[in-house]
């Protein structure tokens, strides 16, 4: 008798499923369905569904907010991107747009805009932990690459070690006897010497200073590679700053 009153459930609750389904529109149906793809961690079958709800239904700024969701679970950040500006171009206070959003540029080290995103997203839902949360991430992060000790700066080491009138410069300073002494001094304090420790170039001021010293040999060698190197940095936190979605 259990066995068939659970066949009669199971035909039930089939039944039940399919006139719910019923009443939902075609689109709404892919929606669902990529919903469903999302809890199983399905993410690639997730963005196919909703990119067919998005065909049936284009201006529906959940589709695509959705799929901005998935895309990230796959690490495609940039559709990401695309998909919460045109979810926000549909329905300009969509805070969960503007929240995924925040998401997609953190992850791509974009903390900046980042932190306009969630924001935007915390002006129209104050109350969200989440976003919250994140925005603190996102400022603590800006914070660490504008700081001048940070990780984040824009110069690109990999071109200066491989720019040859660098190398050619360089080799040119340590024949200098000063240079070498500073190199001498950088070299023992690194090992744990007698110049370590407070007032040693352990300590930051120090390291910062025989940095300088450092840079002004380079200036008098080769005045016209400081500004080229200058040119470059420049350049490189411009573009970094101002990089169009694509």
């Amino acid at each position: 008798m259990s066995s068939i009153k659970h066949l009669v459930y199971a035909v039930i609750r089939f039944l039940r499923e399919q006139s719910q389904m019923d009443a939902y529109t075609s689109d709404e149906q892919e929606s669902l369905e990529g919903n469903n793809h999302m809890k199983e961690e399905n993410y690639a079958a997730a963005v196919d569904c909703y990119t067919r709800a998005i065909e049936l239904d284009p201006n529906n700024a959940v589709y695509y907010c959705n799929r901005a969701a998935a895309q990230s679970k796959l690490g495609h950040y940039t559709d990401a991107i695309k998909d919460c500006e045109k979810a926000i171009a549909i329905d300009s206070k969509y805070s969960k747009a503007y929240g995924r959003m925040g998401l997609a540029l953190t992850a791509m080290n974009k903390f900046e805009e980042a932190v306009t995103s969630y924001q935007k997203a915390l002006d129209l839902d104050p109350e969200n932990d989440s976003y919250k949360s994140n925005l603190k991430i996102a400022e603590q992060k800006l914070r660490e690459v504008s700081s001048p000790t940070g990780t984040g700066l824009s110069f690109d080491m990999a071109s200066l070690i491989n720019n040859p009138a660098f190398i050619s410069m360089a080799a040119s300073l340590m024949q200098n006897p000063q240079v070498q002494q500073l190199m001498s001094g950088m070299m023992t304090n690194a090992i744990g010497g007698p110049a370590a420790g407070v007032g040693g170039l352990t300590d930051l001021s120090s390291l910062i200073q025989a940095g300088q010293q450092f840079a002004q040999q380079i200036q008098q060698q080769n005045p016209e590679l400081i500004e080229q190197l200058r040119n470059h940095i420049r350049s490189r936190s411009f573009s970094s700053s101002t990089e169009e979605h694509s």
